[in-house]
């Protein structure tokens, strides 16, 4: 039966994949990360960029003067959220001057781009139909879950719990556990406890000062309209691949419950929405997760090479965009680079470059195009030389938002004031060494606050960093 879901499946992709490509279709741009990583923030200074005519170097066709105008299209899919892009453009520019909400549901918007073509004759007028489509990174790391039966899952999720960084966080689900037996019969009670537990768990991994990547189910920490759903109520057992259990047991009706999950939650946002794909961004905090320490960057990195068998990756052809959508070009990006030094940016790179080294290695293995870069969507900061104890200090200077602490201080959010972020390594391997948690209290050699959004002139651009660059990659062949 199993084979034959997949097959419909497949089928079903395959089908949709025709429909599009006769259609005349457009671009489709996935924009993801994880939890707090920036997505919102990404998606509208690319739009707000892009339809105020910013000043963009090095998107080609910008600099070449070839972009006649960007306009926001209605909502093409009836049955997705419109990105609200207006709400957040005035978050981040109004008076608070305040970051948007966390993405916490898939959400999309449609923008045509007018351009001229660089090569031709005659009219050379064309136009750029581009869907983003903005969705939960934990989400993402759910795809890889379709393969993957409840036994197998169930193991990795407690080896996970049981390391360093991990344990004392998953300690009260771990220790429900040992009272729990899976040939027992099935108890909704037991479900429910576990399954709250567990989540419980996930929660307090992703909380600032631990900054680890959730393992999957994504939608425990963001279930929407299923919260308290039996699609909702399971959690691992510890229990041997292919081990035998009665219907009425325990292990029986987690596995049904993960299975269902998989059926009602995972395959409709992979056959509507995934799949449907041409290109990705993945955005990345990495300077969270070096906040934290080693353990959090090992953890990160686990985090991206599952993100990466999500991704159907190769290089697009006529009959892959007819019978199996592949994207194409994936860009990693590291966030929140204006809260270092610009000489630490290209560092901010290769730290990124090395998270996502097994990732990358297996997309390129099928032909993918892949980069990584260190940006930011909208800079916060601007740079200066401070003297300090004698010798000249780069540094940056911004608002941070209050209740941020450096060194005993605690900001108003009000105030501007220089911080000295520290430089990254030159060799990014040696930050993985160890298998701590940094705390707050911790003696860092960096320690990265949060800023408030730039004050702007009305109607101006957001400044930004590497945007442009992002954007020649994902699109600028598009525009040629």
């Amino acid at each position: 039966m199993s084979l034959f879901n997949d097959i419909v499946f497949e089928a079903g992709v395959a089908a949709r994949s025709v429909a599009e490509y006769l259609s005349g279709g457009g671009l489709r741009l996935g924009v993801t990360g994880l939890s707090r990583a920036g997505k919102t923030v990404f998606i509208t200074a690319l739009v707000n960029n892009l339809v105020g005519r910013a000043r963009l170097p090095v998107l080609s066709a910008c600099a070449e003067g070839r972009i006649a105008r960007a306009t926001l299209e209605p909502q093409p899919d009836d049955a997705v959220p419109r990105f609200g892009y207006e709400d957040h453009l005035a978050a981040l520019t109004g008076e608070e001057r305040r970051w948007p909400q966390s993405t916490r549901r898939i959400s999309q918007l449609r923008l045509t781009i007018e351009f001229e073509r660089a090569k031709g004759w005659g009219n050379r007028a064309a136009a750029l139909t581009l869907d983003i489509v903005d969705y939960p990174g934990e989400w993402l790391l759910d795809l890889p879950l379709l393969a993957k039966s409840y036994a197998q899952w169930s193991r990795e999720t407690l080896e996970a719990s049981a390391k360093a960084a991990r344990a004392p966080l998953a300690a009260d689900w771990r220790g429900f556990l040992v009272g729990l037996d899976p040939a027992a019969p099935a108890r909704e009670e037991a479900a429910r406890r576990s399954a709250e537990l567990f989540t419980a768990y996930l929660s307090k991994s992703r909380e600032d000062v631990y900054a680890l990547s959730t393992l999957p189910p994504g939608r425990f920490l963001m279930p929407g309209d299923l919260e308290g759903s039996p699609a909702l109520t399971f959690a691992p057992l510890p229990i041997e691949e292919g081990a035998q259990f009665s219907h009425a047991s325990l292990a029986a009706m987690m596995e049904r419950r993960y299975e269902a999950y998989k059926t009602h939650v995972v395959r409709p946002f992979f056959r509507d929405h995934f799949s449907r794909l041409d290109r990705q961004i993945v955005l990345v905090d990495a300077l969270a997760a070096l906040n934290s320490g080693p353990a959090a960057l090992r953890d990160l990195e686990n985090a991206l090479a599952e993100v990466l068998q999500a991704f159907r990756a190769g290089r697009s052809s006529l009959l892959s965009t007819l019978f199996r959508p592949r994207i194409d070009r994936i860009l990693f990006a590291a966030t929140k680079a204006d809260h270092l030094h610009h000489t630490s940016h290209d560092r901010l790179e290769d730290i990124l470059r090395l998270l996502t080294a097994r990732a990358i290695q297996r997309a390129e293995g099928v032909g993918a195009a892949i980069d990584v870069i260190a940006l930011a969507a909208i800079r916060a900061t601007r740079e200066a030389q401070i003297r300090h104890g004698g010798r000249t200090m780069a540094a940056i200077v911004g608002v941070p938002e209050a209740g941020e602490r450096l060194d005993g201080q605690v900001f108003d959010g009000q105030t501007e004031a220089a911080i000295f972020p520290g430089e990254l390594p030159a060799d990014p391997k040696a930050l993985f060494a160890g298998d701590a948690i940094a705390l707050p209290e911790s003696d860092n050699d960096w320690r990265f606050l949060r800023f408030r959004p730039p004050l702007l002139a009305h109607g101006a651009c957001p400044p930004q960093i590497r945007l442009d660059r992002a954007l020649q990659f994902l699109i600028g062949d598009k525009l040629a």
